[in-house]
């Protein structure tokens, strides 16, 4: 399963963070090791939530395995185990896919977005991506 750091879920990738914005590798589909980056190779001013995110092992979606704090994920209400399905508008179908949407967002500007939580229920949150320095 890929991992995708989304702090670390701004525009890289990564083993929990989000996929680089210059040509980083795909995440893998299934198995492999975690995809490089995810903020620690992410050029400085680019978006970031400050979560950390593999694809979702039942669906779509991407499974938050961390959440940085203080940072906008837990400002916004993000827990470990919820499951992303869009951010923005654009629909998150795998890791790889919210680190783009993140990646494309900008740094201070409100997104929505759609989580479902492990006990199933789904929620809209607010989240404002803060700046990779």
């Amino acid at each position: 399963m890929g991992v995708v750091s989304v702090a670390d879920l701004a525009g890289t990738r990564r083993a929990a963070p989000v996929p680089q914005r210059a040509a980083a590798p795909e995440a893998p589909k299934s198995g492999g090791a975690p995809v490089p980056g995810a903020g620690h190779a992410r050029p400085a001013g680019s978006a970031t939530l400050g979560i950390e995110a593999v694809d979702a092992p039942a669906g779509p979606g991407a499974l938050v395995v961390g959440v940085r704090v203080p940072g906008p994920g837990h400002t916004a209400g993000l827990l470990r185990g919820d499951t992303l399905l869009a951010v923005g508008g654009a629909r998150v179908d795998s890791a790889a896919r919210l680190a783009s949407a993140v990646a494309a967002a900008h740094p201070g500007r409100l997104l929505t977005l759609t989580v479902r939580h492990q006990d199933g229920r789904r929620q809209y949150l607010g989240a404002r991506p803060g700046v990779v320095t």
